[in-house]
């Protein structure tokens, strides 16, 4: 390949490549080439091409981005592009450096974990527990102690939700006091029930045995599926219905937002941020640590009650 090539040829030809050797889809390919031209562009402001871009041209490529109000994934996407193309140059002999060597990808906002209150987590489970009374209708009375287990066991445990509808049966009926969650990557934690949840979760279990349908299912959750289990998305679907009737928006209540809260109370109420990580089952704690602003608060609480100063 010529040393020469402009910048548009560079760019084709680097698409080729991605093309025929690399499998990439069309959309892929266009999003390459998009973030290419547009950069080639910017550097031509520069007096420079793609082909001749030094590290400084690519920073303040991601500079003007950042001017221009894009997000930090927008600019680690465009920096991607080109760390690929300017990969491809290096390989094809048209350059002896990687301009993007030394350029740090864009740092993305860490989202807040969306989270409820305890007052309102509360009025979720009394709602639950108070529509799980006995009724005559005994579809929607097993349907209502369904609910009512599976909320408990949620708030009790942080579990994720496809770790919720997919245990196993043998693993409840061995022992009730902790429960075995295989979470990802097959990992195995265990995972302690409050006496409220062991104590629907056994009324559950005694109305799920006089199903006949379900007594051989393996799961605790049977479900009329192709996994055999209840669906997420039905446990996800029949929460936010239940928080409508408990006077919550449904938009403010998912499975992963219980989660959420299950981590953030047990920080508030003063537990340490291992324990936490490994009750929610992150492999690393950098995971977890999207909660510290749960400690920081915390933290500036306790200051601001108890030090001498802070009067």
């Amino acid at each position: 390949m010529q040393n020469n090539l402009s910048g548009h040829a560079a760019i084709d030809a680097f698409l080729e490549m991605m093309s025929a050797e690399r499998g990439a889809a069309e959309n892929t390919l266009e999003s390459y080439r998009h973030d290419l031209e547009t950069a080639a562009q910017f550097l031509a402001q520069r007096n420079k091409t793609l082909v001749t871009a030094q590290s400084e041209d690519i920073k303040a490529c991601l500079d003007d981005m950042n001017i221009q109000g894009f997000a930090s994934a927008s600019q680690a996407r465009r920096l991607s592009s080109l760390r690929q193309f300017f990969r491809f140059l290096y390989t094809e002999g048209m350059r002896k450096d990687d301009p993007t060597g030394i350029v740090d990808a864009p740092k993305k906002k860490q989202a807040l974990p969306k989270i409820m209150s305890e007052d309102a987590v509360s009025k979720l489970l009394k709602q639950a527990e108070a529509e799980a009374r006995p009724q005559d209708d005994m579809s929607s009375y097993f349907n209502a102690v369904r609910l009512h287990a599976l909320l408990e066991l949620l708030y009790a445990t942080g579990m994720r939700v496809s770790e919720l509808v997919s245990l196993p049966d043998k693993t409840v009926r061995s022992n009730q006091r902790f429960l075995l969650v295989r979470g990802k990557g097959a990992k195995e934690r265990m995972v302690p029930l409050s006496v409220k949840a062991q104590n629907i979760l056994q009324l559950y279990l005694n109305l799920r045995d006089r199903v006949p349908e379900w007594q051989d299912n393996p799961w605790v959750f049977p479900a009329r599926s192709e996994s055999g289990h209840l669906a997420r998305q039905v446990f996800a679907r029949d929460l936010k219905a239940l928080a409508a009737r408990a006077g919550i928006p449904s938009s403010a209540v998912s499975p992963h937002v219980l989660r959420h809260a299950f981590a953030s109370h047990l920080l508030q109420n003063g537990a340490d941020l291992r324990a936490v990580q490994q009750l929610l089952g992150h492999s690393d704690i950098s995971t977890t640590q999207i909660y510290t602003h749960v400690l920081e608060e915390r933290l500036h609480q306790l200051v601001t009650m108890h030090h001498p100063l802070a009067q």
